[in-house]
């Protein structure tokens, strides 16, 4: 069910729209009507009633019974890289430390305890996950992950620790609290983080800070390589200066942004 608020503000069919939105998932692609009813936990009426309305809306689509997403879903959250502005300030960077690396390169931000894929530019290798804008992955078995936690307070920590994450990924290692410590005080130390195959078997990948004006991190970048293709050595020697660089200059463009004046226009 559909958690219940006191706020009289608090609009409880949007937020049963939006629970039938997130069950649709890689693994599930297609529901009828009776399994989106059991999956979100709503009565079935109620749950065809969202389908329907999501269906004239344009984000569903039905066939023989069962719905399925459409590509118009993409909009909702392209809304929020597009006021974000984080597609546009890091595309042109991201192609070029790709066309210098030839490996995939993403950016990530944190959403409780998950990281969520905000822009990325990949090249055609066998990766273990298909990844694209809006991946979620839990952020205690990623590189990107490690550098969003590294400099949070032990009391952040501990809240974002307690959300259950919602990327229906189970990471290949979970560490223990003491050692997810020991690994983002590396992180603070050096500035960058590593991932050797902790998210999944032939996934390895070095992460940097991308920060605000005043030195808050606000998004990761990435290198991802396939284990068997890259080793360590490579990866640090020969991508990671490219990355920390790339990192900085996205940096240096969101401060730039910052500074930018707010341009109001007066109604006609």
């Amino acid at each position: 069910m559909v958690e219940k608020r006191e706020d009289g503000d608090f609009v409880e069919s949007l937020a049963r729209g939006l629970k039938v939105i997130r069950a649709f998932s890689t693994s599930q692609l297609a529901f009828t009507v009776s399994d989106m009813a059991a999956a979100t936990e709503l009565a079935r009426p109620t749950a065809r009633r969202l389908l329907l309305t999501l269906e004239q809306l344009g984000y569903v689509r039905s066939h023989d019974g069962m719905y399925m997403l459409t590509p118009q879903i993409l909009d909702l959250g392209m809304s929020y890289i597009t006021a974000q502005g984080v597609w546009d300030i890091a595309r042109p960077h991201l192609e070029s430390l790709v066309s210098r690396t030839k490996e995939s390169s993403s950016m990530s931000q944190l959403d409780g305890s998950d990281i969520v894929y905000t822009a990325r530019v990949s090249v055609p290798k066998i990766i273990g996950f298909s990844v694209q804008i809006g991946t979620r992955f839990p952020a205690i078995a990623t590189s990107m992950g490690h550098v969003l936690l590294s400099e949070l307070s032990a009391k952040q920590l501990d809240e974002i620790l307690s959300t259950p994450s919602q990327s229906r990924v189970i990471p290949r290692v979970k560490p223990t609290r003491k050692e997810l410590n020991v690994t983002l005080a590396e992180v603070r130390s050096r500035g960058w983080a590593l991932s050797d195959e902790r998210l999944s078997l032939g996934i390895r990948s070095i992460a940097a800070p991308v920060r605000d004006a005043s030195g808050v991190i606000i998004a990761a970048v990435n290198v991802t390589v396939n284990a068997a293709e890259t080793p360590l050595t490579k990866l640090r020697s020969s991508y990671l200066p490219l990355l920390l660089e790339t990192a900085q200059r996205i940096t240096d463009d969101f401060v730039r942004m910052s500074h930018v004046p707010a341009i109001e226009v007066e109604p006609s």
